[in-house]
Parts: C-alpha cells; sequence; structure tokens
C-alpha cells in the first residue's frame, strides 16, 4: 500500500537551494502559506539572510544554511541541518544553479565537472538526503527540480551551453527516475523548465525587447511565475515525475 501524499504548507518545513532573486519570491510566498524555512546560500549570504527575517516578520521560524551543493557532505549537512534546526523537512525546491557560456573548443573537464556538479549532482545529493528524512517521517514529501525550457524542448538552440544543456537534460531524467523510485513512500518529484522570467542585469533593452518578440505571450514572465508553478507541484496529490515548462509559449515557435 502507498504512503499517503496530501501536503499543507502550514507548519511543514521547505528546504530551498539557489536561485537567488527567484528563490526569495518563493521564500516569501511558502512562508505567507505557513512554511517553515531552510535557506541554503553558497556566497550570497546577506540575500539568505534577509529571506529569513522575512520569514520571521511573517511568524515563521527559519534558518540560513551556507553550503557549496556541488559537494556531497555539503548537501548532507545542509539536510541534516534542516531537520536540526527546523525538526524535520518535507519539502526540496533545488533551485542551485550556474549558467555561463563555454566555448566547445575551450571546454575543461574542470568547466564540465563543476557544472554537472552544480546543476545535476547537487539536485540528486540534497534529494538523496532529504527522502531518507522524508521516509522516516512517513508523512510523504515534495521534492520541486529545476530544468531548463530548451532542455526539456530537446533544442540545443544556442551555442556555447553545452554542458549546461546536458545537465538540465539531465535533471528531467533524475526528475522521472527519483518520481518512481519515491513514489512508494508518497514522495512526489518534479520539475520545472523555466524559460524568459527574469532578464540577466547585463542584458540591453534591445535584448530584452527581442526575447520578448520571441515568445508568444509577448513579454518576461517575472518571478511570480515560478512561485506559482512551485505551489502548484506541491499541492498536487497526482503528479510525479513531470517536467513543465513555465515559458509562455517559448517552445512552440
Amino acid at each position: 500500500m502507498s504512503h499517503q501524499s496530501d501536503m499543507t504548507l502550514t507548519d511543514s518545513v521547505v528546504l530551498i537551494t539557489g536561485g537567488r532573486r527567484i528563490g526569495l519570491a518563493v521564500a516569501h510566498e511558502l512562508a505567507r502559506r505557513g512554511a517553515h524555512l531552510a535557506l541554503a546560500y553558497r556566497g550570497s549570504k546577506e540575500e539568505a539572510e534577509s529571506g529569513v527575517r522575512d520569514a520571521v516578520a511573517q511568524g515563521r521560524k527559519a534558518v540560513a544554511l551556507q553550503a557549496d551543493v556541488s559537494k556531497a557532505a555539503d548537501c548532507q549537512a545542509l539536510v541534516d541541518g534542516t531537520v536540526s534546526a527546523l525538526g524535520r523537512i518535507d519539502a526540496v525546491i533545488n533551485m542551485a544553479s550556474v549558467y555561463g557560456p563555454e566555448p566547445l573548443d575551450t571546454l575543461t573537464d574542470t568547466a564540465w565537472d563543476r557544472n554537472l556538479a552544480i546543476n545535476l549532482k547537487s539536485a540528486f545529493m540534497c534529494s538523496q538526503a532529504a527522502a531518507r528524512h522524508m521516509k522516516r517521517q512517513g508523512s510523504g514529501g515534495r521534492i520541486v527540480n529545476f530544468a531548463d525550457w530548451l532542455s526539456r524542448s530537446g533544442r540545443p538552440h544556442y551555442p556555447d551551453f553545452v554542458a549546461y544543456y546536458v545537465a538540465k537534460a539531465g535533471v528531467i531524467a533524475l526528475t522521472e527516475a527519483l518520481g518512481l523510485e519515491l513514489a512508494g513512500s508518497g514522495i512526489l518529484v518534479n520539475a520545472i523548465a523555466p524559460g524568459p522570467i527574469l532578464p540577466p542585469p547585463d542584458m540591453t533593452d534591445e535584448e530584452r525587447a527581442e526575447v520578448a518578440a520571441a515568445t508568444p505571450l509577448g513579454r518576461w514572465g517575472g518571478e511570480q511565475e515560478i512561485v506559482k508553478a512551485v505551489l502548484a507541484l506541491i499541492d498536487t496529490d497526482f503528479i510525479t515525475g513531470e517536467t513543465i515548462r513555465v515559458d509562455g509559449g517559448r517552445h512552440l515557435r
């Protein structure tokens, strides 16, 4: 008999890795809906602590934990630290990511390994560590990974992103495999594949307009669209192993 997979956010404990601006928007809404939070950071301590202050101001418990999620020991310590500080763990949102061009001719094995470690291996290790606690708790759980609309659509499209594209394709496969492995424990595993959500800070107005024009809905999505998707994947009791594009229809062109 499979475990019950219903989940309510009230007094649940959610661990969020990375994400920065979008991660803070997700954290704010989860706290507003009653969740206690663990916010992992590698270098952005001030941002993580501002997220903690925001959650505490909303009457929730929260903690900021430093971790290099490319390292197995740090992922384990992150999950254990969440349970130690907040008593349990009910959901993990794996948002830690690195993104940048790496021309094929000069793509080193070190750069390849770093890309796959942060974008893919970290999601596996944090999920594995969290699932052990979730199983012991016996009340199911949720894991939400972050892929990319291009990998979800089978469209490499942009040159110089071989390692990134492969890593994000791996996230989709990981999501499917974990969804099957953990279904019997009532732990649902899904992924979000973002499209044009927030323009990078160094993008020109002209480049921003080009992206909006290439998107069927004609605009950038904004972080609230990711917040909505995360909430939907936490709320569901019957979707698992799925990767959902949040891309304004970008994959349709």
